[in-house]
């Protein structure tokens, strides 16, 4: 179970993984979505007006999931809050004004129904300090534990669902060597190079190479990858490094996927490069 903010977090930084397990007969894949995406860009205004830009990015989060192998998407109902210190954070709907509890407890319900072995959320800075990425890495994190207390949510489990404790939790965000290789290749290229990537070379962001515990080997699935993520057009900017760097050079930077193992009942992954390792 992934549980994510926003349409296109599934895609652009685990869309690899998903894929890769998407795929395996032995795995079955959900989605959990804090908000639809409504305070997003819109990359063309053919694409979405702002009113309707909730409902399409809906559209394209299924449209990738559907890539991905995903077997079920479900969203908690909250709105996109938008970046840090714009107007939208103060909105009563919005994913980081909702009542901790009754957020938590949306995610917990979605653990007890599916019954995840492994859970994958954001890490704690929220990969480039979103509000929503951070919210839902909280939300996400004590749903992991409420899931299986019996004494929690117990209107849940007297309407038929029962406690359940997910085997594994991990954190994923852009580890910083990601960032430090995009710059390398587009000076290399000599393409100017954004201001917002230039802004994480140097920041607290995303998580430090050495908290990639285990780190996913996804290149034979890249393709699901791209085509996923070409499912969110309204969020794919002239200057996103997607659209911005040529594709094989793409195919280079994205051939592992950084995930950190934040708590474990079956133990450490060592080597094995699998978010499953002591579950088969």
């Amino acid at each position: 179970m992934a549980v994510f903010a926003h349409p296109d977090d599934e895609s652009f930084g685990t869309g690899g993984t998903l894929a890769r397990y998407g795929a395996d007969p032995e795995v079955r894949v959900v989605l959990v979505c804090g908000t639809r995406g409504e305070a997003g860009e819109i990359s063309d205004p053919k694409l979405a007006t702002p009113e309707r830009l909730g409902e399409v990015r809906e559209q394209e989060l299924r449209c990738a999931g559907q890539k991905l192998g995903v077997d079920g998407v479900h969203f908690l109902g909250y709105r996109d809050s938008g970046m840090a210190g714009t107007q939208e954070n103060q909105d009563p709907r919005a994913l980081t004004m909702a009542d901790f509890d009754e957020a938590v407890g949306r995610i917990v319900a979605h653990i007890r129904r599916e019954r995840p072995d492994v859970v994958v959320t954001s890490d704690e800075t929220g990969g480039y300090g979103h509000p929503d990425h951070i919210a839902i890495h909280y939300y996400a994190k004590a749903a992991f534990a409420d899931a299986a207390d019996p004494a929690k949510y117990p209107e849940q489990i007297e309407a038929g669902l029962q406690p359940h404790q997910a085997k594994k939790l991990y954190y994923t965000a852009i580890p910083h060597r990601f960032f430090r290789a995009v710059a390398d290749k587009m000076e290399e290229l000599g393409m100017e190079i954004p201001k917002r990537y230039l802004e994480r070379l140097d920041g607290p962001l995303g998580l430090p190479d050495e908290a990639c515990t285990t780190d996913v080997y996804v290149r034979d699935f890249l393709d699901t990858k791209q085509e996923a993520v070409e499912c969110h057009g309204t969020q794919l900017n002239p200057d996103s490094i997607f659209a911005m760097l040529p594709q094989e050079i793409m195919r280079e930077l994205q051939t592992w996927e950084c995930f950190q193992l934040a708590e474990s009942y079956v133990g450490e992954d060592g080597d094995s490069h699998d978010l499953f390792a002591g579950l088969r």
